[in-house]
């Protein structure tokens, strides 16, 4: 049985291997994999994601995880970017646990979150490309507002991604 709850410090390891295996897994086709590597350093080092689950705020809501048996299967955070409007940073399932109603479960932790907050708007950017999480995003209401460059895109590739929006 999967539970959703806040992420605790002991489930650090975790989401960094989810996150990793799922950038992998995603991008492997849409971006280089120096691109990749970059990312996962910045953002998915252990120790990173150790002090994000103890440090949060109204702009980084903390850490949801999937567990199963007590073992990491999906990750997801967001933050309040506006008064009255929110964002799914990152939402991320063990590659092979897709399409089990994990990642409809971390979102809907993460949205309540947010509305708690004042919320009624909610964003997230997406690879442009990403068949895994495009159709996800838009199943759940969310609407293609525009394209802008990826963050950390090195200046020869020029990735783009796609936002999203949705009422809450």
């Amino acid at each position: 049985m999967i539970t959703i709850i806040k992420a605790r410090p002991e489930h650090a390891a975790g989401i960094a291997s989810v996150c990793t295996e799922a950038n992998w897994a995603t991008y492997r086709e849409l971006r280089s994999a120096a691109y990749i590597e970059k990312v996962i350093e910045e953002f998915y080092k252990e120790s990173r994601i150790q002090k994000e689950i103890e440090q949060t705020d109204r702009y980084w809501g903390g850490w949801f995880v999937a567990l199963e048996e007590g073992n990491v299967v999906g990750a997801a955070g967001g933050g309040m970017t506006e008064e009255k409007e929110g964002e799914i940073y990152v939402l991320y399932l063990d590659p092979v646990r897709r399409n089990e109603g994990i990642g409809t479960m971390l979102l809907e932790a993460v949205t309540e979150q947010q509305k708690r907050l004042g919320a009624i708007k909610q964003w997230v950017s997406v690879a442009e490309g990403n068949q895994k999480a495009i159709p996800f995003y838009e199943a759940r209401g969310f609407q293609l507002h525009c394209k802008q460059v990826d963050y950390g895109s090195f200046q020869d590739e020029r990735y783009q991604s796609v936002r999203y929006v949705r009422l809450l």
